[in-house]
């Protein structure tokens, strides 16, 4: 039985080079079902477009609660947003490298501020684990903190080099992530063996 996953991207998109689109391709090469929908105005997004282009994409999931959403950088932060209401839980939530609340003050006002409800937000998905570093460029006040602390997420901190875990960074293919989404659940074997190596671009 195939399962669901819905991708989100950031600012200006994945690109063919980056871990959403390689992760997007190995789950598809074993049937499973793939939503990876290019969000409108990518280059100067809009929070509120968002929101309805994400609530548009989970009407045509049949199951919510067999749902995995794996969120890079902006999109980590629309999902704080969509979450900001009582909603429908997903399975399992990833949120990868979220931008700090300085970051989108400066360049994403409509994003800013961020509603904080650990309640709500927990209540969104059944999992959730949250990857990020110490050294993000686009995170000063540092993920693990300001969100991590502040929500009560499980969190995985990988090596600084890592930085916002982008194409910059070197996450072109990670198939520790394509393991991690397969699973069953996070377990810890396989949250710790997402940064056991520093992927390359291929």
């Amino acid at each position: 039985m195939p399962r669901s996953f819905l991708i989100l991207h950031g600012v200006n998109g994945s690109g063919m080079d980056h871990w959403q689109t390689h992760l997007a391709q190995r789950l598809r090469r074993r049937g499973e079902v793939v939503l990876y929908p290019e969000l409108s105005s990518k280059e100067q997004p809009d929070c509120d477009v968002w929101i309805a282009e994400l609530d548009q994409q989970l009407r045509s999931v049949p199951d919510l609660g067999e749902l995995t959403v794996i969120c890079h950088s902006l999109s980590c932060i629309l999902w704080m947003h969509y979450a900001a209401d009582p909603v429908p839980p997903v399975e399992r939530l990833l949120l990868v490298a979220p931008p700090g609340p300085s970051i989108l003050q400066e360049f994403r006002p409509t994003f800013f501020p961020i509603p904080i409800d650990e309640e709500r937000l927990k209540a969104s998905a059944r999992e959730i684990l949250l990857v990020c570093t110490n050294a993000d460029p686009r995170c000063p006040e540092k993920a693990a903190v300001c969100y991590g602390a502040e929500f009560g997420l499980r969190t995985v901190i990988l090596p600084d080099e890592a930085e916002h875990i982008n194409i910059a960074s070197g996450f072109g293919d990670w198939p520790e992530m394509s393991a991690l989404c397969l699973a069953a659940e996070f377990p810890e074997t396989l949250v710790s063996q997402l940064s056991a190596a520093r992927p390359a671009v291929s």
